[in-house]
This record gives structure tokens, sequence and C-alpha cells, in this order.
């Protein structure tokens, strides 16, 4: 008896001119297409992380294959989990500021403030620790990552947090 695999068949070629190029697997027709391009490594990755979290949203599940140019100057597939040293480039952004809004402070009821002010802190402390992890390289979070980050934002302040963003951007190091 023949045991199929589950994985999906691999990605084939972009067409085109060698650049970074993201490709998804659409699971309801089984067809590759290509979703983030661009001649810098960084961008396509980012992108990859954004897109699976969208598919998992959906209850989807996630399947990419990352293309670029390869040593020899040909198209070369490359492993698109940040876990690969190839792919643990930090990320070149910078910490987004958490949104300013005075109308979000006013209070209309009794604890409604507070109760706002304790969301809008949760969602900084979220912001620290997710941009610390982009500088690391870590773009595409995993079910248990997740619950980690939950975990943290709920049980540690902010300064800690930015610290050990910042732990995780000079671990991640300069691209040579």
């Amino acid at each position: 008896m023949a045991t199929r695999s589950t994985r999906p068949p691999r990605s084939p070629q972009p067409p085109g001119p060698i650049r970074w190029v993201a490709v998804f697997r659409n699971a309801t027709s089984g067809s590759w297409r290509p979703a983030a391009e661009s001649p810098d490594r960084t961008p396509v990755l980012y992108a990859i992380g954004e897109m699976a979290q969208a598919v998992r949203a959906r209850g989807e599940e996630v399947a990419v294959d990352l293309w670029g140019p390869g040593e020899n100057g040909e198209w070369a597939r490359f492993d698109p989990t940040p876990a690969s040293p190839e792919t643990s480039a930090p990320a070149a952004s910078a910490t987004p500021a958490a949104p300013t809004n005075p109308a979000a402070s006013t209070a209309v009821g009794p604890g409604v403030g507070h109760a706002r002010h304790v969301e809008r802190m949760e969602d900084r402390r979220h912001q620290v620790i997710m941009a610390g992890l982009s500088r690391a390289g870590l773009y595409d979070l995993a079910a248990e990552d997740v619950t980690a980050v939950r975990t943290l934002v709920d049980h540690v302040d902010e300064a800690t947090l930015r610290r050990i963003a910042h732990w995780m951007a000079v671990a991640a190091g300069p691209v040579e």
C-alpha cells in the first residue's frame, strides 16, 4: 500500500528576471501564485510573515516557497522559515510608534477611560515585542509563538519588553 504525502508539491520557478519572490499555494485550487517580490530579501520575508498570519487566521494551512538569486546567479529556492541562517536577517524598519488619539482617552462612563488606557498600553507592549521579533528576523509566528507573545504582553511591563526587544535586535546583528 503506497502512502501519500500531505505536503503539497514544490512551487514552479517564478517567471521573469531573478529577484526575491514569495510564492504561496492556494489550497482550494492547488495552484501556486507569486504573492510578494522585491530586489531585496527583507521586504519579501516580512510579507511572508504577514500573509502567513492572514492565511492562518482564515483557518487554512500555509504553504510558501521563497525564490531568489542563487550563488551562480540563477534562480534558487530558499527556506522561508526564519530559523534558517540565510533568512535570519533583521528587519530594517523602526519600532512603530503607538497611535495617539486624544478622543480615545475621553471617558464616556465610569471605568471606561481606565479600560481604554489599559487596552492602549497592551497594544503598545504588543507592538514593542513584535518589532523586536521582526528585527530578529522572526516574521512568521506559529500558534505557540503567538501565545508566548500574549503571555509576555499580559505579564511584563513595557520598559522590560523594550529591553527584551533591544536584546533581540542586537542578537540578530547586521547583515554582512
